[in-house]
C-alpha cells in the first residue's frame, strides 16, 4: 500500500526499519504484470507479515502498511507541507481557553458495508483507546496530567473533545484511524476488543472508510486490495477517487528480495538501501524508472547506554559500569571517537549526513540547528576522558579505580546496516583502549533485554520520527517505559531528567508556537550535553519508481494525495 500511516513513536518502530522476516519462509507471488496487461493496478512490497488487522493495536510498520488505505482518521498530516488537514472531520474549532475542541464531521462518508459514518464511531474509537483492556500507544500520548481526554458525540456529525487543560499537540496526535461501533461495539463491552480483527480475520469482515478494501491475505505471500467504489473523495473535476482499481502488497523474506523484485519488474515502487542507489541510477533508462532523493531520514540511529540500577546494583554492590554510563566525560569521549564520515561512506555508500540532534532536520519547526556536533577527534576524546579520571595503562583504558573499561554492544541481527555501523563503533572505541564486545541478537531476545531483564550494556538502535515531538513523551519522560536508558522511574534519577520532565509538560501546554519551539530546542540541547543517546548518521532517503506510475509525490513524511496515483495507459 502507498499511503503511510502516522507511525507511533514507539518501541516496535525502532526495529522495524531494515528488519527482515525469517529468510527460510517460502514465498510464492502473483505473476508479474506486463505493460500491456497493467491497467490501473500497482504492486509494492514489504519484508514482514502484518501482526494485526486492528488499527487501534498497530505497533509495527507491516501492519501499518496493510491497513493504511482501509481506515481513516479525523485529520491527517499533509506530507508536503506538514500541516494538519481535514479528513473525516471537515473542520474544527477551539473554545476561548483551549480546553474544548469541536470537530464537525463529513456527512457523505460510509463504512465499507454501507452503514453511515457518524460521531458515535469517533466517540467509540476513543473509548476503546482509553480502555485499560486495550493495549495501544495512543492512550499514553493523549493522557494529560494523568487524565484521559473526554470524547463526546454531540449529534450525528459533531464531536467534542474535552481536555483537562490546553493541550498543544492535540491535532498532531489524533491520527489514529476511526473504527466502526456497529461492528466492534459488542467486543469492547465484553472485553474482547483486543482479540478482534486478528490476521486470521476474513478480509471482507474488515470494515473501514478508506479508499480501498482488503480482498485477500495469504501469509508470507501477499495482501491484495480492491478499490472502494463508494469512497467519499472526488478529484477536482468531480471524478471518483481513487484512480487505481487494485493494489498488491507482496511479502518477501528480506531486503535483497525487495531489490531483486523491483529490478525484475515485479514491483512498481521501491525505497532503496544506500548500496542500491548507484545501481538503480546507472540502469534507470533500461529499467524505465526514475530515482528521486526525497530528503533526510526523519528518524534517528543512536547508541544508548544502560543506566538502570536494576542491572548494575546486585547484592548491595554497584557495578562500575553504572558509573561510566552516567558520566558525561565517558560519554562525550565516546562521542568524539565516532568516525561519522567513515560510517557514511562505508555503511551508507556516501548517502548520509551526521546526526546531531534527536529531532531530524526535516522537522524544520522543532529541530534545533544550533547544536555543534561532537567532531571526530581522538586527541579530544582522550583529553575529555582524562578529565574524568580515565587513563591508558599498558594499552588498556581504566577508570579512576583501576577498572578496565569493557562493555558489550548489542543490535538486532539481520539488520545489515546496523551490523556494519556496530563494527565501525567497535573499531573506533577500541582505539581508545577499551574493549567492546559486539553481540548481535535476534529481535525477540533484544526486546526482552530492553524491557524485561534490563541485562544489557549498550545498544545501537533507532527511533522513527514524527512531526509532533510530544509523541515522543514516553521516551523523554523519566517515568516512561520507552525511556530506555533507565525506564519507569518513580522520581527522576537526575536533575537533568527532572528538567526534561518539566519541559515536556511545558511543551504540551504552550500554545504559542515560537515559545513551544524553544522548549523543544532546550530539550534537544540537554540531551546533546548529557548524551543518554549518542547520535550517529542519518540516511539520505531515495525512492525509485516506474515511469508509468503517475501522480506519485513522495516526501519523507509520506506520499502526497496517494488516492490520485494512476498508471499510464
Amino acid at each position: 500500500m502507498i499511503a503511510r500511516r502516522g507511525a507511533a513513536f514507539g518501541f516496535a518502530a525502532w526495529l522495524a526499519w531494515g528488519c527482515a522476516s525469517d529468510p527460510s519462509t517460502p514465498t510464492s507471488t502473483p505473476a508479474p504484470v506486463t505493460a500491456s496487461k497493467r491497467g490501473q493496478q500497482l504492486t509494492t512490497a514489504t519484508i514482514s507479515d502484518p501482526k494485526t488487522f486492528n488499527p487501534i493495536l498497530v505497533t509495527d510498520s507491516a501492519s501499518g502498511m496493510a491497513l493504511g488505505d482501509l481506515f481513516e482518521a479525523l485529520v491527517r498530516m499533509n506530507p508536503k507541507t506538514t500541516e494538519t488537514e481535514p479528513q473525516l472531520a471537515e473542520r474544527w474549532e477551539y473554545n476561548a481557553d483551549g480546553t474544548v475542541c469541536t470537530f464537525y464531521l463529513r456527512k457523505d462518508v460510509r463504512w465499507h458495508d454501507g452503514k453511515p459514518f457518524t460521531a458515535r464511531d469517533v466517540a467509540f474509537t476513543y473509548k476503546a483507546i482509553f480502555d485499560d483492556r486495550v493495549p495501544n500507544s495512543t492512550k499514553h500520548v493523549l493522557t494529560i496530567d494523568g487524565k484521559p481526554i473526554k470524547v463526546e458525540a454531540i449529534d450525528d456529525f459533531t464531536v467534542r473533545f474535552q481536555l483537562p487543560r490546553p493541550f498543544a499537540p492535540l491535532l498532531n496526535s489524533i491520527s489514529t484511524e476511526i473504527v466502526p461501533e456497529h461492528i466492534l461495539g459488542e467486543s469492547l463491552a465484553n472485553g474482547t476488543f483486543a482479540q478482534q480483527w486478528g490476521i486470521d480475520t476474513p478480509p471482507e469482515k474488515l470494515i473501514g472508510t478508506g479508499p480501498y478494501r482488503m480482498a485477500q491475505y495469504v501469509p508470507a505471500q501477499y495482501v491484495r486490495f480492491k478499490r472502494n467504489p463508494d469512497y467519499w473523495k472526488r478529484d477536482d473535476s468531480g471524478q471518483p477517487l481513487p484512480y487505481l482499481e487494485e493494489q498488491t502488497l507482496l511479502i518477501v523474506p528480506n531486503q535483497d528480495t525487495l531489490f531483486l523484485k523491483f529490478r525484475a519488474g515485479q514491483t512498481d515502487i521501491h525505497q532503496p538501501r544506500p548500496e542500491e542507489i548507484a545501481d538503480l541510477q546507472r540502469d534507470s533508462q533500461q529499467l524505465n524508472i526514475t530515482v528521486r532523493e526525497i530528503g533526510i531520514d526523519t528518524g534517528t540511529q543512536f547508541v544508548v547506554f544502560n543506566r538502570s540500577p536494576k542491572h548494575y546494583e546486585r547484592e548491595g554492590k554497584r557495578d562500575p559500569q553504572l558509573t561510566w554510563f552516567t558520566d558525561k566525560h565517558f560519554l562525550q569521549g565516546l562521542a568524539h571517537a565516532i568516525d561519522k564520515q567513515s560510517m557514511t561512506v562505508n555503511c551508507f555508500s556516501g548517502y548520509g549526513v551526521p546526526a546531531v540532534a534527536d529531532i531530524s532536520p526535516e522537522n524544520k519547526l522543532f529541530h534545533n540547528p544550533n547544536l555543534a556536533d561532537y567532531s571526530y577527534n581522538l586527541d579530544e576524546a582522550r583529553r575529555v576522558l582524562a578529565e574524568g579520571g580515565y587513563a591508558l595503562k599498558d594499552g588498556v583504558l581504566r577508570d579512576r579505580d583501576g577498572n578496565a573499561i569493557e562493555f558489550s554492544l548489542y543490535t538486532n541481527s539481520g539488520n545489515q546496516l546496523r551490523e556494519q555501523m556496530s563494527a565501525i563503533l567497535k573499531e573506533d572505541w577500541t582505539k581508545l583502549g577499551m574493549k567492546v564486545n559486539y553481540r548481535p541478537l535476534d529481535f525477540p531476545a533484544l526486546v526482552e533485554k530492553i524491557d524485561t531483564t534490563f541485562d544489557w550494556d549498550a545498544i545501537l538502535i533507532g527511533f522513527t520520527g514524527g512531526i509532533e515531538p510530544h509523541n515522543g513523551a514516553n521516551m523523554l519522560r523519566s517515568s516512561g517505559n520507552l525511556h530506555m536508558w533507565n525506564p519507569n522511574q518513580t522520581t527522576p534519577a537526575t536533575d537533568w531528567e527532572k528538567t526534561i520532565d518539566t519541559l515536556v509538560e511545558e511543551g504540551s501546554r504552550e500554545l504559542d508556537i515560537e515559545k513551544r519551539r524553544r522548549v523543544y530546542w532546550k530539550i534537544q540541547e540537554i540531551l546533546h550535553i548529557e548524551l543518554p543517546m549518542i547520535q550517529t548518521v542519518r540516511q539520505r532517503m531515495f525512492v525509485a519508481v516506474k515511469n508509468y506510475v503517475q501522480n506519485y509525490e513522495p516526501y519523507v513524511w509520506g506520499v502526497y494525495r496517494p488516492e490520485r496515483i494512476r498508471i499510464a495507459e
